[in-house]
């Protein structure tokens, strides 16, 4: 530190914690001694099988509490968050340790607590779903024996008290062919004998659905699907796992079917017009994103761009969305579509990470070419020079700004170095 020079070190304590955050990000992605050293300052490397270990005490402190009658659920919910904090900041920290039993301790703790007291305000219930998605996390980074992972979420799924909730996908990876596998010859076999009661039936279909959206069986998943007929919501759902498997023209045409269907179920679907089909998508686009959505895909999977863009300003679908229909649109129409990305950039910088300020970066260099094209340069420079001036603190920001050889307004950054001189 003394060799630091003192106008240094004084420009430094005038950051303020977001700025002087940033930098040494900057620095830690740039150098592994530098990152190593802050990891051990922060307690993230020799100290984590102390930390693994509290979180083991503190799991046996609170199960007790499940036996207090009044109460209860709050005290169990914030003892149980207290262990639930040190498994995400181990494992967003990167750690090395398995913690994969720590992670499945905590669910099967909170889920047998959960059927002995009252849960009126829902407190042990939202920390039963934060553990079962860092219980998924754990064995995505240290994969358990993938039979006894898959039995353990057959127990659940099947002869569970109907908690936690399983997404099936957030453990594809940790279960791998062999687990999935395991899973699928279980509920096929159940599925098969006839003999199981209403119940386990139900949620043996539920999971028979998830293996196959987890298999990426398309085929499977559809018929699974249209044994549910007819009812909109499943429709709209075959309709997104056709598109998104690339099978846009047999997307379409269950679109066509189902919303003529259910406009007119006395006629034949197959006798439906295919502009009667896209007009019943308009009428529902109202409704909300969701709707909307649909409509503008079915639109952009027929390359109808231009109704496309207009459905999407219309009816206000998502962003993601919106910039998909942009980037068709851009070519032939630059000026029109950099209100959606000034959105996106938007959208990214909220973020305050440093992979979305990168992408942001990106995505300025994409609306300096727009502008450029829509004849409209200066306007590019004067957002840029105010969005440097909103998000000046933001070093990190600004330096990936620079990366991406975006040129900052001299204007803004000297308003910025006033501002840092003022404080």
């Amino acid at each position: 530190m003394g060799q630091v020079d003192p106008a240094l070190r004084s420009y430094l304590h005038s950051l303020d914690a977001e700025s002087l955050v940033g930098l040494l990000c900057e620095q830690a992605d740039r150098s592994p001694h530098f990152r190593r050293e802050l990891e051990v300052r922060a307690g993230l490397t020799g100290n984590q099988g102390s930390d693994v270990a509290e979180a083991h005490r503190l799991l046996d402190d609170a199960v007790p509490a499940s036996l207090e009658p009044h109460g209860a659920g709050f005290d169990l919910a914030t003892k149980m968050s207290a262990v639930l904090d040190t498994l995400q900041r181990l494992l967003d920290a990167g750690t090395q340790a398995d913690l994969s039993p720590l992670a499945r301790r905590a669910v099967d703790e909170i889920s047998s607590a959960l059927g002995e007291l009252d849960d009126a305000s829902g407190a042990v219930g939202a920390e039963l779903g934060r553990a079962v998605t860092l219980y998924a996390r754990a064995c995505a980074a240290h994969p358990p024996p993938p039979d006894s992972l898959a039995d353990w979420i057959l127990g659940i799924e099947l002869d569970g008290p109907g908690w936690p909730e399983i997404h099936l996908a957030d453990f594809a990876d940790a279960l791998g062919e062999a687990g999935l596998q395991r899973i699928s010859t279980t509920v096929d076999a159940l599925l098969a004998d006839g003999q199981a009661d209403g119940n386990r039936l139900v949620r043996a279909e539920r999971l028979h659905e998830q293996v196959a959206e987890a298999t990426g069986d398309v085929d499977l998943l559809v018929d699974i699907l249209s044994r549910k007929l007819p009812r909109l919501d499943v429709s709209l759902k075959i309709v997104r796992v056709l598109r998104g498997a690339g099978r846009h023209s047999e997307a379409i045409a269950h679109a066509a079917r189902a919303f003529a269907r259910d406009k007119q179920p006395q006629r034949d679907a197959a006798e439906e017009s295919h502009d009667e089909a896209v007009a019943l998508l308009h009428d529902r686009a109202g409704r909300g994103p969701d709707e909307a959505d649909e409509l503008v895909r079915v639109l952009l999977a027929e390359e109808r761009v231009e109704e496309a863009w207009q459905a999407a300003d219309r009816y206000g679908c998502s962003l993601e969305l919106r910039l998909e229909v942009a980037d068709s649109r851009a070519a032939e129409h630059p000026g029109e579509v950099i209100g959606v990305y000034r959105s996106h950039v938007e959208a990214l910088i909220a973020h305050k990470e440093p992979h979305y300020y990168r992408e942001a970066a990106k995505q300025l260099r994409k609306l300096r070419t727009l502008h450029r094209r829509a004849d409209t340069a200066e306007e590019f420079s004067t957002y840029l020079a105010e969005l440097v001036q909103t998000h000046r603190r933001k070093t990190r920001l600004l330096a990936e700004v620079r990366a991406a050889r975006i040129a900052l307004p001299k204007a803004a950054l000297a308003k910025t170095a006033l501002a840092k001189a003022a404080r």
